[in-house]
């Protein structure tokens, strides 16, 4: 099975939190890379959190220090912790894997990862 699947998004106001989940069902491969990326309307796709196979982290630098990603030990959930949200933290999420294992070698690309989610909404209002 591969299958990636976002849950947490919704609506919050100028300075809130929020948690997003992404439920990662990734059996056909031994290991990946897990990212979260998001998309605003008009806009291309940017990545915002990944981590590595080693469980290095890799932030965008709009998002350092406010937002922080994880997985649990058994690699079947990643996490986005979001603080300190901002108007411009509105857009659809969106979990993605990179079963090569090679895709931060040039930064957080979307079309380096081959896997996604649905995406979850997340709108920020002041």
């Amino acid at each position: 099975e591969v299958q990636l699947a976002e849950s947490g998004g919704g609506s919050v106001e100028v300075g809130g939190s929020l948690t997003l989940s992404c439920a990662v069902s990734l059996n056909a491969y031994s290991d990946y890379i897990l990212a979260w990326f998001r998309q605003a309307p008009g806009e291309e796709r940017e990545g915002v959190a990944a981590i590595d196979t080693t469980g290095r982290q890799r932030y965008a630098s709009s998002v350092y220090g406010r937002f922080t990603i994880s997985e649990d030990n058994a690699k079947t959930t990643l996490f986005l912790q979001m603080n300190n949200l901002k108007p411009s933290d509105t857009g659809m999420y969106y979990c993605a894997a990179d079963p090569t294992n090679t895709a931060l070698t040039w930064g957080m690309r979307a079309a380096d990862f081959a896997i996604w989610g649905p995406g979850t909404q997340v709108d920020v209002s002041s």
